[in-house]
């Protein structure tokens, strides 16, 4: 029962389904039931860590008979990366919601439905081993956070909700595409239809069919991950949506985009990514993703959009890892997105926290909060090194191991993303400063520290960013497979030649 997936998937779904026969004037009840069921469902995720053996591929298998057809299967399996992600997933689901306990006043029900239901779309994407399956969860995660964004966001709210919906959709179609093409490609090679992704895997198209395919999925799934200059509709989503939301996007679903370029991109069309063109390309994107999202934060003068857009520039440190096509590229990006998961979930955290105490988002309404809320800026302190991808905190590994990949296909490439990290401590520090550092303004001299209840929402992400910074040995040892299949697929005589 305990690595039973497809129980685990939709546990999430059924508690939200139970929460649908209860009135909505038991306020209190919903978010208890709600809060537990996903406490329970991260309880469980970690139990399926422990159970997992680093040394084996995919594991606790699942497989129905769901479209015989047309070759889909309800296919559910984890490996190391995958599983990192459903138990980060987990985790910040839990935290989100018990954040918005006080946050949440008005239509408390529906809010923790969509939020339950949500959490089963993303589990979804990770868990999937069928394209098509994996596309299904891709797609229907987009409705719940559409509607957290447009009843539960801010003034501009249903315009923000509708521009995240039109460019991840429009982005999807195309993405699908290229799945499709995929798939007849795979039929017309072997003669035998199937969505499967392992066996997708083999049909590695080339010529002009690999580049379509490449950019097809590469659109759909850019959009999601954010890259510029499909990334615009992120600052506005997460500007306008509550704190919940805006933690799952940050999160979790920005992953989805990258996760999607290590299980259906890097593996199938090898030989379009050691284009000289596409590499050209690729990395030009990604560098341009850092240093235009870090400039952009250095004018932020609102915290949230800061926040948002520093996960661009983040973001695109994971791709640039992932397109470095060797082990510490992408070992360091997989772990990046962990990473950044941990960090910016944690700085959004607070940024909720603090907006329940001010109303406001401007950085300028602050000022001086290490007076009266010192445990506060403390743990504030601890999110900001994190990202910085300063030691001993979390960040510090993975960014030094997508350097080195980066280093090892250009010196150039590691210059222009070194100059990224420095422009990332410059924003970030600066926003401490701004916020925590300096005379207390007079609005903020009496306002509460961290409750309780505050303290369980942000103490397990603070105990992941020092964990993962000290020993994160575990997190590469479950990593380490992965990036060998797909070493394998990208560079079939990378380990050969090294030895």
């Amino acid at each position: 029962m305990a690595d039973h997936l497809t129980l685990f998937l939709f546990f999430p779904l059924l508690v939200a389904l139970v929460l649908c026969f209860v009135p909505g004037s038991r306020r209190q009840w919903i978010r208890l039931g709600a809060n537990l069921a996903l406490a329970l469902s991260a309880v469980w995720a970690f139990a399926l860590l422990a159970r997992f053996d680093p040394n084996g591929d995919f594991q606790f298998v699942q497989r129905l008979v769901w479209i015989p057809s047309i070759g889909a299967e309800f296919h559910l399996a984890v490996d190391g990366y995958s599983l990192l992600l459903v138990a980060m997933t987990s985790l910040v689901g839990f935290l989100a919601c018990l954040a918005s306990w006080r946050a949440i006043d008005q239509h408390v029900k529906e809010f923790h439905i969509l939020l339950l239901t949500l959490q089963t779309t993303v589990l979804g994407v990770f868990l999937s081993l069928d394209a098509l399956l994996f596309f299904v969860f891709f797609e229907a995660s987009l409705l719940p956070m559409f509607f957290l964004i447009a009843i539960w966001g801010g003034p501009e709210r249903r315009r923000a909700a509708m521009k995240f919906l039109v460019y991840t959709v429009a982005g999807s179609m195309l993405m699908l595409l290229g799945l499709l093409l995929l798939y007849f490609e795979h039929a017309r090679q072997t003669g035998f239809f199937t969505f499967s992704i392992p066996a997708l895997w083999a049909t590695q198209p080339e010529g002009q069919l690999g580049f379509w395919i490449f950019w097809l999925l590469f659109a759909g799934l850019a959009v999601k991950v954010p890259m510029a200059p499909l990334h615009t509709w992120l600052p506005d989503a997460h500007a306008e949506a509550p704190t919940a939301g805006s933690v799952y996007l940050a999160s979790v679903m920005l992953k989805m985009g990258t996760y999607g370029f290590v299980r259906l991109v890097l593996p199938t069309v090898p030989e379009t990514l050691k284009h000289p063109g596409v590499l050209l390309a690729m990395s030009l994107a990604a560098l341009i993703a850092i240093l235009y999202g870090a400039l952009i934060c250095l004018r932020q003068r609102d915290w949230k959009r800061l926040i948002a857009y520093s996960s661009v520039s983040h973001m695109g440190f994971c791709m640039l890892g992932l397109f470095s096509l060797n082990p510490a590229g992408i070992s360091g990006s997989m772990l990046q997105q962990i990473n950044h998961g941990i960090s910016t979930g944690l700085l959004f955290l607070l940024l909720g926290l603090a907006y329940e105490r001010r109303h406001t988002y401007e950085i300028g309404e602050y000022g001086g909060l290490f007076g009266p809320m010192p445990a506060f800026s403390l743990v504030f302190l601890v999110a900001v090194v994190s990202s910085m991808g300063l030691p001993p905190l979390n960040g510090f590994v993975g960014e030094v191991r997508i350097l080195a990949g980066a280093f090892e296909m250009s010196v150039w490439w590691a210059c222009w993303a070194g100059l990224g990290v420095v422009l990332t401590a410059a924003y970030l520090l600066w926003c401490y400063q701004r916020i925590t550092l300096g005379e207390t303004a007079e609005q903020n001299r009496l306002l509460p520290d961290l409750s309780p209840r505050e303290w369980a929402v942000v103490l397990p992400l603070v105990l992941a960013a020092i964990g993962l910074g000290l020993y994160p040995q575990p997190a590469f040892d479950l990593l380490e497979r992965p990036t060998r299949q797909v070493i394998e697929k990208v560079r079939p005589n990378y380990y050969a030649q090294s030895n």
